[in-house]
């Protein structure tokens, strides 16, 4: 069965601004997100991508923009199952105010209870992405043989919950899972059993140093913004 690649989109103005962008139109990749996408293009160059697979959110197809460029015999396919989850009337909203809201405590420890008002509920969007996931599997085998390598460009809760189908652990757990902007996962597919090979590997550490305000026992929503 093929590899996945799973990119998360780059960095984009609603990381920046502290905002949960949800499916709020016009988010776009900011100047750093915009060289993140630009080096997708290198970063993958050894890699034999037989499809690109993308969320129809704006700062996905950015992301994958110049990869495309890069490779004219590859277009896009656009699947809305791995667009970002269905934050309802949480979209738009600043982090900082939703952390104190009552339901955001669900979220972070017991997610697969968690439903955004006016939204979905996080169990929804594991199956939805989960579902894509094995069609396209199929297809890719089908289309390009078992050794396929291809690519989807999504979000980061929802690549999050794709790590968490793989290793067969509970939704309830997927938060301590983190995927940062144009963050790489791969995830290989066979009859019994997936591999996580790679995940969120950016290439970059600074992340991992320390920074002057100790982070958050929380798990960003939305997957955040990366290293500063």
């Amino acid at each position: 069965m093929p590899t996945l690649i799973l990119v998360r989109h780059g960095r984009s103005t609603a990381n920046t601004a502290g905002l949960l962008a949800g499916w709020t139109p016009g988010v776009a990749l900011d100047e750093r997100g915009a060289q993140q996408a630009a080096a997708l293009p290198g970063r993958l160059a050894g890699l034999p991508i037989s499809e690109v697979v993308t969320s129809p959110l704006q700062r996905c197809q950015e992301t994958v923009q110049p990869l495309l460029d890069a490779r004219p015999e590859l277009r896009a396919h656009t699947d809305e199952r791995i667009g970002e989850a269905h934050y309802g009337d949480w979209s738009g909203r600043k982090l900082a105010e939703l952390k104190d809201e009552p339901l955001m405590e669900v979220v972070q420890a017991h997610p697969s209870a968690a439903a955004f008002p006016g939204g979905e509920s996080m169990r929804a969007m594991q199956t939805r992405a989960a579902e894509a996931v094995r069609e396209w599997n199929a297809r890719v085998e089908r289309d390009h043989g078992g050794d396929a390598v291809y690519l989807m460009c999504s979000h980061g809760d929802i690549i999050k919950s794709l790590v968490a189908d793989a290793l067969g652990l509970h939704l309830d757990l997927f938060q301590r899972i983190s995927v940062e902007p144009c963050s790489i996962t791969a995830i290989r597919y066979t009859r019994m059993r997936p591999f996580l090979v790679r995940l969120g590997d950016t290439g970059d550490f600074a992340s991992l140093a320390p920074r002057e305000e100790p982070p958050s026992g929380d798990a960003p929503v939305g997957g955040g913004a990366g290293a500063p």
